[in-house]
């Protein structure tokens, strides 16, 4: 299992959450046929993916304004439990929390939890709506 947490730009705190079971490719951006949908301008339609491997996780840019890891832009990274990213150099940034518990197996049911609310800015600087 894999946790998303959207995290409040000024208190580090996970305003919403996004849990995923068994899904290879976990798909954020603006567009609404993502799994994770951010609207703000610096994001991407087709912003990150995170691909699911065999032992690990991978966050892979696909975005135009780039993904950042402790304000270094990558292309490719593998996660690490409770590894923060942000989407663009001034964009939201989330928080993976993986559960090591659960093997990664194919098998497995999806049981997506996908927000019914996306998150949308009022200017040019990335606002979020608080979990219900």
């Amino acid at each position: 299992m894999i946790t998303l947490n959207l995290l409040h730009p000024i208190e580090a705190i996970p305003i919403q959450t996004w849990t995923f079971e068994s899904e290879p490719v976990i798909r954020i951006g603006r567009s609404g046929d993502n799994d994770v949908i951010l609207y703000s301008s610096v994001v991407s339609r087709y912003h990150v993916e995170i691909h699911r491997h065999s032992l690990h996780w991978e966050i892979v840019n696909i975005g135009a304004n780039g993904t950042y890891i402790n304000d270094q832009q990558i292309d490719k990274e593998r996660v690490e439990n409770g590894i923060i990213f942000r989407l663009a150099a001034t964009g939201p940034k989330l928080q993976i929390l993986l559960d090591r518990s659960s093997p990664l197996t194919p098998s497995q049911q999806s049981t997506t939890n996908k927000s019914s609310t996306p998150v949308k800015p009022t200017d040019s600087r990335p606002t979020f709506m608080p979990r219900k």
